[in-house]
């Protein structure tokens, strides 16, 4: 038995009754009653309430000890009275008659309140991590995400699986980010990389001949911050297999992630294996995003022949430039206020978009400066195209093939969020297929990997050599829900001749790419077998389970959206010495003014 306890803060019922218990935490409340001081005492268990009587001869110093500090107390268990019974508590049908207590610890006047849910800055916080997630809400969702690891890492085990662990210390490779750099002390002038993924070092396992791979993988991008995205560090449930197709992988791994959605979704409704495959393009056509969030019910069209040659000359003068035209759909908005329309109007504006034109359907027909001027042919087209219905309207967006379909997918989400539209209590699924092999750099005109630089061409070698690189397709995926990317992934490139040639289309000569990935090309040089898999982002997990918008509230020590550790205070200059060691000298930018 422990020196400091019997029993936990939220062990205690009426069972105990009579019992002599000894319990440790930190005082949570504190309620002075004049002749009785009630605690109420946590630990991570729970809360029991404490109570001392003013006869006791340690009345003044519990009196005087301040909130978070961690006392230790024995005491008697009585039942509560009826009418002080608390059904919140996992311990509300007892408390503690205290008759001694000891201060194992005492606090400082706190910067922070840990008992109440008032909301303090960012900034407090995370300074005082520490006594941030002492609160109740916090714990929670801590520990959610420790049971979610912990029931990834069964199921994934459960599937033959096995873990392994891949180097922290390595190379760079072009997974899209920056690297954070290592300076080595015994290799001057020489960097290591902490990896981005674990990439290259899974396919070398399949190459050595283990079948299935899996870990809850540490990754390392020096990114900015972004709601969902936090800057530096980030882990994912990483997995490869090998002599494995695509749809080998999906089978994989979603009956993992649907259970663990089952699991933890608190009653919520979890799509069902086979999870729906939506092509790139299609997804780019129908959601204006490669992330569609399927609980919005809005499709979008493509209208441009409609408009082609139209009276409309704003529209038909755009598409003969090259611009295309896409309608998004917008149920019951013809008796909207006209403040509607122009609050949505300025939001598109301040999205970068010429404005937001719409036409609104009632049973008087066609209504709105663009319904004017077309025939009456082209609107019933519309309303056809875009299954309309009465006191329904259509909104448009008219811009180049490049920004359209973005441009469009902001407008089917913020009308789905305006108008209420969104599916819920529901998880919707889906997986994102067919993704272009390369891309091209607006800024440079060169050809560039869209995805993973090292996923295997549709086509293989053939098609590298004979189709235009802006027409390949890869096998590469990602998973998609509510709207977020979960995990991006791939069949590998195994063969050296392939590989060699997708790097050229990329940009990379020959002696590159054995400079950069000489280790995993000269392992498929000896016999490589077809493998793929993908890697389902741990965090983002977590975020739709704890229905929580702020990747930062779920991770125990996060930096902050400028990469800050407040806590330990990282980054921190190095001292002249150190650098010396490694070789390095700062070479700070020039103060301004």
């Amino acid at each position: 038995m422990s020196i400091y306890r019997t029993h936990t803060c939220g062990a205690l019922t009426k069972k105990e009754e009579g019992q002599k218990v000894r319990l440790s935490g930190w005082v949570h409340r504190k309620r002075d009653h004049g002749q009785l001081i009630f605690i109420d005492l946590r630990d991570h268990y729970g809360i029991t309430q404490c109570v001392l009587d003013q006869q006791n001869p340690q009345f003044k110093e519990l009196e005087a000890v301040r909130l978070e500090s961690v006392i230790m107390i024995d005491g008697h268990v009585f039942l509560r009275s009826p009418e002080t019974l608390n059904s919140k508590l996992k311990t509300g049908e007892i408390e503690v008659v205290i008759d001694t207590f000891e201060v194992l610890s005492t606090a400082d006047v706190l910067p922070m309140q840990v008992n109440s849910d008032q909301e303090f800055p960012e900034e407090t916080r995370l300074t005082y991590r520490f006594l941030d997630l002492r609160r109740i809400q916090m714990q929670e969702k801590i520990v959610l995400r420790s049971q979610v690891i912990a029931s990834l890492r069964r199921r994934m085990i459960d599937q033959g699986f096995l873990e392994f662990q891949t180097p922290i210390l390595t190379s760079s490779s072009p997974e899209g980010a920056r690297d954070y750099l290592v300076p080595s002390r015994i290799h001057p002038g020489k960097f290591y990389a902490l990896p981005q993924a674990p990439q290259q070092f899974k396919q070398l396992l399949m190459v050595a001949g283990f079948d299935r791979y899996f870990q809850i993988a540490p990754c390392f991008r020096d990114e900015d911050a972004r709601a969902d995205r936090s800057p530096g560090e980030f882990y994912q449930l990483d997995f490869e297999m090998s002599f494995v197709e695509q749809e080998d992988v999906f089978g994989a791994i979603e009956p993992v992630l649907y259970g663990v959605f089952e699991e933890f979704g608190k009653n919520k409704v979890s799509t069902k294996p086979p999870f729906p495959k939506i092509p790139f393009q299609t997804a780019m056509l129908k959601y204006g995003s490669d992330k569609p969030d399927l609980r919005n019910p809005l499709v979008i069209s493509d209208v441009t022949e409609i408009f082609k040659n139209s009276s409309f000359g704003l529209f038909a003068v755009a598409i003969e430039k090259g611009n295309i035209v896409r309608a998004i759909p917008a149920p019951n908005v013809s008796d909207k206020p006209r403040s509607f329309f122009d609050k949505l109007n300025d939001w598109a504006l301040s999205e970068g978009m010429g404005g937001l034109g719409y036409i609104l359907f009632n049973s008087e027909g066609a209504k709105g400066p663009i319904a004017k001027n077309l025939d009456e042919e082209r609107l019933e087209k519309l309303k056809s195209l875009c299954s309309l219905g009465q006191n329904d309207g259509i909104f448009f967006v008219c811009d180049l093939p490049k920004k359209a379909p973005k441009l469009s997918g902001l407008v089917r989400q913020k009308l789905g969020l305006d108008l209420d539209l969104l599916e819920k209590d529901v998880f919707k699924f889906c997986w994102i297929v067919d993704f272009p092999m390369y891309e091209l750099n607006e800024d440079t005109n060169q050809i560039e990997f869209s995805h993973n630089p090292f996923s295997m061409p549709q086509g293989g070698l053939d098609a590298l050599n004979t189709v235009s690189p802006l027409d390949i397709k890869a096998y590469q995926y990602d998973i998609v829900c509510n709207g977020i990317e979960l995990s991006s992934g791939a069949i590998r490139n195994h063969l050296p001749e392939v590989m060699y040639r997708a790097f050229e289309i990329a940009g990379y000569e020959r002696h590159v790419v054995e400079e950069r990935f000489g280790g995993l090309l000269n392992a498929f040089k000896f016999g490589a077998p077809p493998h793929g898999g993908s890697a389902p982002g741990v965090d983002r997990i977590v975020m739709l389970l704890a229905d929580e918008p702020n990747i930062r509230e779920i991770i125990a020590f996060p930096l902050t959206q400028k990469a800050e550790d407040l806590l330990m205070q990282a980054p921190a200059f190095i001292p002249e010495e150190r650098l010396k060691e490694l070789h390095l000298r700062a070479n700070l930018p020039k103060q301004k003014g």
